[in-house]
């Protein structure tokens, strides 16, 4: 478990991962393109620049450019719904600091919580929250001065989740999860677990590693909060897995799914990663 954590660390920092550029439309004054190297004309829209490291190109320059965006800090102008590859790389991160602080501030003063994830914080003070992380980044205050209630820290953690535009159980990886969580056996379920986990990019896989410790730990003070590994899959299964454009009745199908993924993963963490 651990040489498959930290084989996933090390490809994080050793591989310069191909990142796909993010490119908006219209911007003015002359520019040159930076992959042809010959002037942009036009007076409106000249060409496209992506919104993460900046790249200045025609807009057919575009479509040839290589993968290899290098997310400048100061083009990543947010937390929330920002890709999460993105925001690790920009920020020099092994996770998502808003995932490191919530949890941080849940262990600290929320463990024995009745209904810990389950009871939802007041949605206008969840999105203070969002607010604030996407403003201040790290120094956001999420401490009990600033939120007496620990619902809007986890409310706030959940969004941060739902807003990623690539879930954190990837697209790609999606039909494998599913697949596992038909398996009835469990131990074939568990080994074909550990192999879709491979699937998922480093960033996300560390990201659900530490989630999946914390859920663990939460799972620890059921007497008191009521939360159960079965609970917190049926409230993280939907959050960290989102069906690829399926019809609805088959995402309905996969809600059961989803849940017995979350929970396997919850109840193995120590052998999962």
């Amino acid at each position: 478990a651990d040489s498959h954590y930290n084989s996933s660390l090390s490809t994080l920092s050793a591989l310069p991962l191909c990142l796909h550029h993010s490119f908006v439309h219209t911007f003015r004054g002359p520019h040159w393109c930076e992959y042809c190297a010959n002037f942009m004309w036009g007076l409106i829209a000249q060409g496209v620049k992506c919104a993460d490291c900046g790249l200045n190109v025609h807009k057919q320059c575009s479509k040839v450019v290589p993968n290899d965006c290098q997310p400048d800090l100061r083009h990543v102008k947010k937390v929330y719904s920002c890709d999460l590859t993105t925001l690790v790389k920009a920020h020099n991160t092994k996770r998502p600091m808003v995932v490191d602080m919530c949890i941080q501030e849940i262990e600290a003063r929320g463990l024995q919580s009745e209904g810990l994830y389950r009871i939802s914080g007041f949605s206008e003070l969840i999105e203070d929250v969002k607010l604030a992380f996407d403003r201040d980044g790290e120094k956001a205050d999420i401490s009990s001065n600033a939120y007496e209630d620990i619902n809007i820290i986890t409310g706030a953690l959940k969004l941060y989740f739902r807003e990623l535009p690539i879930p954190i159980i990837t697209y790609d990886a999606y039909p494998r999860f599913i697949e596992t969580g038909k398996i009835t056996d469990p131990e074939k379920r568990l080994e074909s677990l550990h192999e879709a986990l491979k699937l998922l990019p480093p960033a996300h896989c560390e990201t659900l590693r530490y989630l999946m410790a914390h859920l663990k730990r939460v799972t620890q003070y059921e007497k008191e909060n009521l939360m159960s590994s079965e609970n917190l899959g049926i409230v993280f299964g939907p959050t960290l897995m989102r069906a690829p454009e399926l019809d609805a009745m088959t995402a309905l199908n996969d809600i059961r799914y989803q849940r017995l993924v979350v929970e396997t993963l919850i109840t193995n963490e120590d052998v999962l990663f």
